[in-house]
């Protein structure tokens, strides 16, 4: 299905980080079975910037790896609207140090953190453990389809990280 996924950086991060993330985002969408069309956009920062849109935006002052925004508003592409989803951002260093503390690639976390940000963009939320549990289950469904076996989500609530 055509979807689009509009990777953007504000550092100089490798070509293939955005290809891999592009990748899992779209796996995502897919996945929920989006109508042809549905449209995002996917940031890869730096915990900087990550710290200010968390304190921005939720009110807390500290960095955290992925924060989803999401939209539902239409956007105009010509004749057919495109369903916007909304944006998500990545924090590549946090990425990169979970990445180190659970023993994988950086890619498979930075997957992983774009596969947990589209599923909050798709409505998925992890407040109770029936919630969690479902959307815990999609993102491993998910991350099979990308041969990602065993990349498990980061839980610490005191840093914010849920993914």
């Amino acid at each position: 299905m055509p979807y689009m996924i509009d990777v953007q950086s504000t550092g100089n991060y490798p070509m293939e980080l955005a290809r891999l993330v592009a990748a899992a985002a779209n796996a995502s969408v897919a996945y929920d079975e989006c109508p042809d069309g549905a449209a995002l956009t996917v940031l890869l920062t730096d915990d900087e910037h990550l710290r200010l849109l968390n304190k921005q935006y939720r009110g807390e002052d500290h960095p955290t790896d992925v924060l989803s925004f999401p939209s539902g508003d239409p956007i105009p592409g010509g004749e057919n609207l495109l369903d916007y989803l909304g944006d998500i951002a990545i924090s590549v260093p946090h990425a990169q140090r979970q990445a180190q503390a659970k023993g994988h690639e950086t890619t498979a976390e930075l997957q992983l953190l774009a596969v947990h940000g589209v599923l909050h963009l798709l409505g998925y939320d992890h407040e109770t453990e029936q919630d969690k549990a479902e959307m815990w289950r999609s993102q491993e469904a998910i991350l099979a389809q990308l041969g990602l076996i065993g990349i498990n989500p980061t839980e610490d609530e005191q840093a914010g990280n849920y993914s």
